[in-house]
């Protein structure tokens, strides 16, 4: 079965076609810059064991272009894999919010198009592209079955005194008001081949996911009974651009004492704080470099980042009563060596003890980074999103 995989941003589409069961990618790629003036896609074919890379430099005006240049590619004769773009028989869709009702892969009716269209209020900058790519790749596959998984599903398995706030019933009850959780569909697959690794199916795991958007989970048997991120991403961890968890009294102090309104409000803890806020920097490359010209921000933010990230590590191991292993995963995860031993640091008492040397060195595979007599596992293991999301398309529809 081919399985076009489709991770659509405001800006950009993320794209893999898989032919499975087997789950070697065909093709992957990016567009970037949809609708200004000068776009570009980069899109790797694998045969035979090489890669060979393109890079088209043109306009897209909107979606629908953008996709129709990827199938031109993926057709070409030259750098295509398929005949006919009819030969995809289904579209896997990443959609982030999924609410309550959606708990697995779940196949595209009117009635979840409205329903992800409903939830956009609660992850605006990501239900409106997710939902715009669901109707283009309609338009260009209309006969390919369209499948979304959505980011929160994988943390439905949470317990009732995990997920509610406490706020007054009706909030839950009427405005469905709890923690979901994200990127979720990341830490199924961590979680998944860090309990394979570990040979023990009832493992304890702290998954960490670290990118621009940072979150963690608390996983036992493969199923999250606990997540950093809560009602939208902005919860939990300090990130790139967003303060995660923060006194609700300073909103009011905003409010009341300095006249924020609430666009200005999200706006400022969305977009505006967090590792930029903290350092005019966003990437943690930058951050790095700027740590280590004695930069005294930089380093301030480096400790800010890597201590709220213990504090959850010694929570969530009281939540799983024990631990088996840390699990590193996403852009930051798994490149930036100085961000997992600040993370780990001080946490012998946990039995967490990182091998200096294995966490410096540089791999793309899952490993490990801790001492050899460690009783706790630190892993790094590469995230594959796109991957997770194929397997569930395929487990839905094959039957």
């Amino acid at each position: 079965m081919n399985i076009f995989v489709i991770n659509s941003g405001s800006s950009s589409i993320k794209y893999q076609l898989f032919q499975m069961p087997g789950e070697s990618p065909l093709c992957n790629g990016i567009v970037e810059r949809i609708g200004q003036e000068r776009g570009e896609i980069t899109h790797k074919v694998y045969r035979n064991g090489t890669e060979d890379e393109t890079k088209t430099t043109a306009a897209f005006a909107d979606h629908g272009a953008a996709l129709e240049a990827v199938m031109q590619l993926l057709t070409d004769a030259q750098h295509g894999v398929l005949h006919d773009p009819g030969e995809i028989e289904a579209v896997g869709h990443r959609v982030v919010h999924g609410g309550e009702r959606f708990s697995e892969a779940t196949v595209v009716t009117e009635e979840v198009k409205q329903e992800i269209e409903r939830l956009a209020s609660l992850a605006p900058l990501h239900n409106p592209p997710n939902l715009l790519g669901i109707r283009v790749a309609e338009q260009i596959f209309p006969r390919a079955q369209q499948v979304v998984v959505f980011d929160t599903a994988f943390h439905q398995t949470m317990p009732e005194r995990a997920f509610r706030y406490a706020i007054p019933n009706e909030f839950y009850r009427q405005q469905h008001i709890r923690v979901y959780g994200f990127h979720g569909t990341s830490h199924k697959y961590v979680a998944e081949r860090a309990t394979d690794y570990l040979g023990k199916a009832d493992a304890r795991l702290i998954t960490l996911h670290l990118g621009n958007g940072c979150s963690m989970a608390a996983v036992r048997g493969g199923k999250s009974l606990e997540t950093s991120m809560g009602f939208t991403p902005m919860n939990g961890l300090v990130m790139g651009t967003r303060c995660g968890d923060i006194d609700p009294s300073v909103l009011f102090y905003l409010i009341n004492d300095r006249g924020y309104d609430p666009e200005q409000l999200n706006t400022l803890l969305n977009k505006q704080s967090g590792m930029l806020g903290l350092t005019g920097h966003s990437d943690m490359r930058d951050i790095a470099r700027a740590m280590d010209d004695g930069n005294p921000e930089a380093a301030l933010a480096y400790a800010m980042y890597t201590y709220r990230i213990r504090k959850y590590i010694g929570a969530y191991g009281a939540v799983l009563n024990g631990l088996d292993a840390l699990v590193f995963t996403a852009g930051v995860g798994e490149n930036d060596a100085r961000t997992r031993a600040m993370a780990c640091a001080d946490l012998d008492f946990l039995g967490i003890r990182l091998d200096a040397a294995k966490n410096e060195a540089r791999a793309r595979h899952l490993r490990e980074i801790n001492v050899p007599d460690a009783p706790i596992k630190i892993l790094v293991v590469p995230t594959n999103e796109e991957l997770e999301i194929a397997r569930q398309c395929f487990g839905l529809l094959k039957d």
